[in-house]
């Protein structure tokens, strides 16, 4: 079940949900047929409930945006990105916690 507070990032709604705004934002990059992608996906919904209103969070299906994962050299999945100003300002590859996940957004938050 997906969460509504889950946005879903695509080529053409890139810039202005994630370069261009102006609150932080985590990004799940993932695909269909990633057995990790799909057990981190629930930590991702929990994430996106819990930083409600000070973390935007999405994914962005690779297979269908090769283009933005290819820019932000994305090699490997699932790989989480958190943006501040339009930069990524941390990089997860793989599978992790939802303690370590959340530890790392509390760094970018501040």
């Amino acid at each position: 079940m997906a969460s509504d507070k889950v946005l879903t990032f695509t080529g053409s709604n890139w810039a202005a949900e994630v370069e261009n705004s102006a609150t932080p934002v985590l990004v799940d990059f993932w695909a269909v047929w990633c057995g990790p992608c799909r057990m981190i996906a629930p930590i991702v919904e929990e994430l996106a409930n819990d930083y409600a209103g000070k973390l935007k969070v999405g994914k962005l299906n690779v297979d269908e945006n090769t283009n933005v994962a290819a820019k932000y050299g994305v090699m490997s999945i699932p790989t989480l990105l958190i943006f501040r100003h339009g930069q990524p300002v941390e990089r997860i590859v793989g599978f992790q916690q939802k303690k370590e996940l959340a530890a790392k957004i509390d760094r970018v938050l501040g």
